[in-house]
Formats: C-alpha cells, structure tokens, sequence
C-alpha cells in the first residue's frame, strides 16, 4: 500500500471516530500500536479534527469573552503539538531513509514529507465537511450545487497532493532527492523567546 493510501484511511477513520460524539473533550482512543507510523498519523489527524472544531467554537459571535480566550489558549497549544507530531513523522521518514545512498545531482524538495502529509490531513477534514454541506436537507439547491463543485475540487486536490507525496517518498528512496529538516523553532511559546512573556519576570 502506498503511504498516502495508508495515510488517507487512517485519516478518514480518526474524523469518523470524532464524530462519534462531535465533541471536542473526547479522549482520543488510538487503535494503533504506540509509536507506530500509524498511531502517530492518526493522533495528527485526531488533533487537526480537535482544532478544526474549535475554531469553529471561537467563531459563536455570541461566546463570552473569557471562554474565547480559553479556547485561544486551546488552539495556541494544539498548534504547538501539531508541530512536534509533523516533526516526529519526518524523524520516521530521516530513519526510514537513513541508508539511501544520495545521488550528486540529488535536490531538495521545497517542504518535507511530514509537512506535505500535514495538508493531507487537512483536506480529509475540508472534504468530510464539505460532504456534510453537499447532504445537507435544509438548504436551497444553489448551496447544494456550489458546495458539490468544492467538493470535486477538493478530491481533485487530495489526489494530486497524494501523488506528490508518493512521489516525493520514491525520488528519496532512489537518491534523487533528499531531506532535510528545520525545526519550526515558533517563538511565541517560548518563554526565553517570547518578550510579553519574559518582559514579565
């Protein structure tokens, strides 16, 4: 099976178990090995599903001003986790690959493939949603039409990106391209970084 394959499924599977409940308290129930290429792909997804959720919350222009900024915080820290898991996936990837022989003319490709693999994540979300709008019973047929013409797209999207990556992952196995990785190094959350936040001690 080709990663994106493996990746797209398990994806579709951590969006449909949320929904179960549709509640963004719901502790994770990751049916994958522990440290497994699969657990850590599902837990990425099951955060970005967390996420998409809450910023959808943060939106009620009726929520009151102290809960929004709790889920900002919310948000704040599951981007900062979302970031260690991309950077996990490609440290599977750097072993994975750690004994490919790289070709002299070998280039570099312009994200890594954890990082390409986090837009997949995203656009199983984009198309799930938009399925939801397309089934929607209580919307005129305009709706249904312009939300049907987004959802092709989106699928177009995802086999497109799916066939990069695959063939990124191919040109890495045979040396002709390489990775190389970059820490995010967000500054935000970084006290040491940070100056509202050291500017306070």
């Amino acid at each position: 099976m080709k990663f994106t394959a493996l990746s797209n499924s398990i994806f579709e599977k951590s969006i449909s178990n949320y929904h179960t409940t549709d509640n963004v308290d719901t502790p994770i129930s990751n049916p994958y090995e522990v440290q497994s290429i699969e657990s850590l792909l599902y837990l990425k997804n099951w955060i970005d599903t967390v996420q998409w959720h809450l910023e959808d919350i943060i939106r009620d222009p009726h929520i009151e001003p102290s809960e929004a900024l709790k889920i900002k915080r919310r948000i704040d820290k599951s981007n900062q986790e979302r970031t260690d898991l991309v950077e996990l996936i490609d440290s599977y990837f750097l072993d994975k690959y750690k004994t490919v022989k790289v070709l002299p003319e070998a280039k570099i490709n312009t994200e890594s493939p954890a990082w390409a693999v986090d837009r997949l994540s995203i656009l199983a979300l984009k198309i799930y949603h938009m399925q939801q709008e397309v089934d929607r019973q209580d919307v005129e047929e305009k709706h249904h039409q312009e939300c049907l013409k987004k959802l092709n797209i989106l699928l177009e999207q995802r086999k497109d990106l799916s066939t990069a990556i695959d063939e990124l992952l191919l040109d890495i196995e045979s040396g002709n391209k390489y990775m190389k990785v970059y820490k995010q190094m967000k500054m935000y959350n970084d006290p040491a970084l940070n100056p509202i936040l050291y500017g306070k001690k």
